[in-house]
């Protein structure tokens, strides 16, 4: 192949490294060790690598990458294609048959969920970085490449119905499975109102999970030896100080804590 032409004087351009585009695209990046993946760009630490599927418990917990489980039977997901075409597909990944323990094994089946900046509302992007659309008829595509109000989605629990969710339009319908559809179920977006057939679990990376996330930094904070801890104080410590300082370290109050056990103890000698 022939290079191009390079004059005296001319400064050598220095190659430049491709970057690997890191934000919602991640949803190709270890999403399921049962998925086939091309993307290697990660956007979380590797102490922070949880790649197993939790059932998200309320609105504020959804983020990342998930996976909305349909009512039907068999267990189906909403997935779509490169095209843009939003399609209902067999869920394989589950423990005894339960939906709530399902995991993706196609990655058609993943969107990224995204709090739309200054609402409560969620953008849900697909895996070809377009996102989840219903039209004023209540039909579903997945080809818009930027995010106006028929892309935004309220994520609302289903009373009585623990885990469950269902999703609403800004035109107020909300998200439906057709079980009894010609060519397998189908999913429309013109509801009137909350029911069996609108009633989907979202499953999602534990990794993104709030509530789990806090578990573990908490756990982290309070793994501190007792002997780390009677250095810091400068005595030996009961028990109940012991816990009381690792609870204060998990709560950000170690230090103020530690002075004042320091006191404690600097008043008890004097006093005896």
């Amino acid at each position: 192949m022939p290079t191009p032409l390079h004059f005296k004087g001319d400064k050598k351009q220095k190659k430049r490294k491709r970057v690997p585009e890191i934000d919602d695209a991640n949803v190709e990046a270890k999403y399921s060790k049962s998925v086939t993946t091309t993307s290697r760009a990660t956007t979380t630490p590797a102490n922070d690598d949880d790649d197993s599927w939790v059932s998200a418990d309320a609105p504020t917990d959804v983020s990342g990458p998930i996976l909305i489980v349909l009512p039907t039977e068999p267990a189906t997901c909403l997935a779509c294609d490169a095209n843009g075409k939003v399609f209902t597909s067999a869920i394989e990944n589950f423990v005894d048959g339960d939906p709530s323990t399902a995991e993706p094994h196609d990655v058609r089946q993943v969107w990224v969920a995204n709090r739309v900046a200054g609402t409560e509302s969620f953008s849900l992007k697909g895996h070809h970085g377009k996102y989840l659309s219903c039209d004023r008829h209540g039909l579903l595509t997945a080809s818009p490449t930027a995010i106006s109000p028929s892309e935004s989605f309220l994520v609302i629990p289903v009373p009585d119905s623990p885990s469950t969710f269902s999703l609403q339009t800004l035109r107020d319908t909300f998200l439906s499975v057709d079980d009894s559809a010609k060519g397998g179920p189908q999913v429309r977006g013109d509801a009137d109102s909350i029911s069996f057939n609108t009633t989907f679990r979202i499953r999602m990376q534990a990794r993104f999970k709030p509530r789990l996330k806090k578990t573990k930094e908490d756990k982290a904070l309070s793994k501190i030896t007792r002997k780390e801890l009677e250095d810091i104080v400068g005595r030996r410590l009961e028990e109940d100080e012991v816990k009381k300082l690792k609870k204060a370290r998990r709560e950000g109050n170690f230090h103020e804590t530690a002075l004042d056990i320091k006191v404690k103890s600097s008043h008890d000698k004097f006093a005896s």
